[in-house]
């Protein structure tokens, strides 16, 4: 038997994830894409992410450019961990907007990993521009 190639430790690594990720489903946060150290999710804003100026909270935001860094930085089944991230909000997302965060690495150091996450709506237009730095612990993915 052959070993699973990059492409399919990815996918089965994020079947693994979903089936536990009770706080990406509450949040509406859907997988649109994943493969070796990258990952695409979405979120449709819905009434529940409006916040009091009629615009998406920018912690739903923060919360789909996270999550799509969880998803890429942990895709080889090595546990990855968030140390720090920030975020740029450059424009409001709207009532109906689906918001899509592209994941790549920016920087690789050891077990320390800088990611890039671009949050752009249907129309590409760029929402957030969010940095995260993640960090691999011991252990499978798989396997916690």
């Amino acid at each position: 038997m052959s070993e699973p190639t990059p492409q399919q430790i990815a996918e089965t690594t994020a079947e693994v994830m979903m089936a536990r990720d009770e706080a990406a489903r509450f949040l509406g946060i859907e997988l649109q894409e994943i493969g070796p150290a990258h990952c695409v999710m979405s979120l449709t804003v819905k009434q529940v992410h409006v916040q009091g100026l009629n615009v998406c909270h920018g912690g739903y935001t923060f919360s789909l450019a996270d999550t799509t860094m969880a998803y890429a930085s942990n895709s080889s089944d090595t546990p990855n961990l968030a140390q720090s991230a920030q975020i740029s909000f450059l424009a409001p997302g709207q009532l109906g907007d689906v918001l899509t965060a592209t994941a790549k690495p920016a920087a690789i150091a050891g077990r320390n990993t800088t990611w890039d996450v671009e949050v752009v709506d249907q129309n590409g237009k760029q929402i957030a521009i969010f940095r995260g730095q993640t960090r691999a612990v011991r252990g499978k993915v798989s396997e916690m």
